[in-house]
């Protein structure tokens, strides 16, 4: 076969096309040693983080800012996503960032790492240590203390992933998801000593679409706090304890508030946890509500309050005594929940005088207490049982 000028070309332009099809699938990698942070923990790499960031939202193509391995120190650092040109981030973490000794240098500044206007993003493994130690020692000393950093925060922010992080000792909240759409929380571990103050696993609020999977919370705080405007929210395979539990509130301090509704909550553990499921409200007037919950395939190893719903919070009778929750509460079903209580009454549902709880559904609960028949109270509610219950319902 003649091979001629046509044929030699036509073979160029295949080679071309086929070398620009496998860059056009490789995402474009950003090291932030490139841009001058340093794996020895003790030199400030936050400016290089920053330009790492800076550079990949210029490009215009799928890009992966690399973490080696190694302890890089960071102190509070804003994300900004308003201004990428892509819409695929992905920031992979083989080593492990550390936030200031001195809880003084991020403790004012309510964020440790944030995340705003960030549309499509990654993060990828490693582990967040926010040495938050030193700052609940002075919460609990009574002494004049910052409120702490929140270790990582997303606000108003679409279609997020996070997988295989480790959080450790975060200042306070561990993770915040706010204002946002379409978030994926995956095989996650946070921790915390059972003693520190406002360390929440995962705050939610605001926000639509969010899945949390296989994760293992140990907390001072709530395991998972879910807070007023969340929607369409589904949890399944979490552990928690030590903590409070997972726990949608406290809602209805504001009169005009957005309410809760369509949460799954389902395979959870909870070892030796404050609470279990709980539903708080404080016992103000409120417009807000929470409808459409369902708990299911719970184990309760030693939780004080395995099942509770709480509309008479009112600590210290500050702000509220006297009055009534105004949040409404309707189609909460309890199903397969079981193990072991460490208080008598392990069911309580303590709901509204001026909004009693509607479409409360119990099926198949079995819980105890040191052996013995639990106690379950309802006050205020309204609802339906099925199967077997322990103890026998009180709606």
């Amino acid at each position: 076969m003649l091979i001629t000028k046509k044929h030699v070309s036509l073979l160029l332009l295949l080679v071309i096309m086929f070398f620009f099809h496998l860059s056009s699938g490789t995402k474009i990698t950003y090291n932030v040693q490139s841009y001058g942070a340093k794996p020895d923990g003790k030199s400030d790499s936050t400016k290089a983080f920053l330009n790492a960031w800076a550079a990949a939202c210029a490009s215009t193509k799928s890009v992966m800012i690399y973490v080696p391995q190694g302890r890089y120190l960071l102190a509070s650092a804003a994300f900004w996503g308003q201004n990428c040109k892509n819409k695929d981030t992905t920031i992979k973490i083989d080593g492990t960032l550390v936030a200031p000794s001195d809880y003084k240098v991020i403790g004012n500044t309510g964020n440790w790492l944030k995340f705003e206007r960030v549309n499509g993003l990654t993060i990828s493994g490693g582990t967040f240590d926010g040495q938050g130690a030193a700052l609940w020692t002075c919460k609990t000393s009574g002494k004049s203390c910052p409120n702490g950093a929140t270790t990582l925060a997303f606000y108003n922010s679409n279609n997020i992933v996070i997988s295989g992080l480790t959080s450790l000792n975060s200042q306070m909240f561990h993770m915040v998801i706010d204002g946002c759409q379409n978030a994926k929380l995956q095989n996650m571990k946070i921790s915390a000593s059972a003693n520190s103050p406002n360390t929440d696993g995962i705050h939610i609020a605001a926000s639509t679409g969010v899945t949390i999977l296989k994760t293992v919370i140990g907390t001072g705080d709530d395991c998972i706090s879910i807070g007023l405007g969340t929607s369409n929210l589904w949890i399944e395979n979490v552990s928690c304890g030590p903590g409070h539990g997972i726990s949608i509130g406290s809602l209805g301090w504001s009169m005009q508030e957005a309410g809760v509704q369509n949460v799954t909550v389902k395979t959870t553990t909870f070892r030796g946890t404050q609470n279990g499921l709980r539903i708080k409200t404080w016992a103000r007037p409120s417009n807000g509500f929470v409808k459409g919950v369902l708990f299911q395939h719970s184990v309760m190893v030693n939780a004080r309050y395995p099942i509770l719903i709480d509309q008479e919070y009112c600590p210290d009778q500050k702000n509220c005594p006297g009055q009534a929750s105004g949040v409404k509460i309707s189609d909460v079903t309890y199903q397969d929940i079981h193990g072991t209580s460490t208080s008598q009454v392990a069911l309580k549902l303590a709901c509204s005088k001026a909004n009693p709880c509607q479409g409360i559904r119990l099926e198949d609960v079995n819980l105890t207490f040191k052996n013995q028949q639990a106690q379950a109270l309802c006050s205020n509610a309204a609802g339906t049982s099925y199967g077997v219950n322990k103890p026998e319902s009180c709606l």
